[in-house]
């Protein structure tokens, strides 16, 4: 195998792990939504957590970019 297409698979595959975060975000927001309709007094309460829940979804998921464009432009 050529070494730059196995550079270029390395990469596609460490793109899953934005594909997974899009899905966690997903995932955070919608049960924060459905538990805020089920109890609106609490949904202030909850808000921090949402946020923190957020940031290191999106985190990895930059950190997952951050390893395709490293397997693409570094060696």
């Amino acid at each position: 195998m050529d070494a730059n297409a196995a550079k270029l698979i390395g990469a596609g595959i460490a793109c899953i792990g934005m594909g997974g975060a899009g899905v966690g975000v997903g995932i955070i927001f919608g049960q924060y939504l459905a538990a805020a309709l089920r109890n609106p007094s609490a949904a202030q309460g909850q808000f921090g957590n949402l946020i923190f829940g957020f940031a290191i979804t999106e985190a990895l998921g930059i950190f997952s970019l951050l390893i395709a464009l490293l397997l693409l432009y570094q060696f």
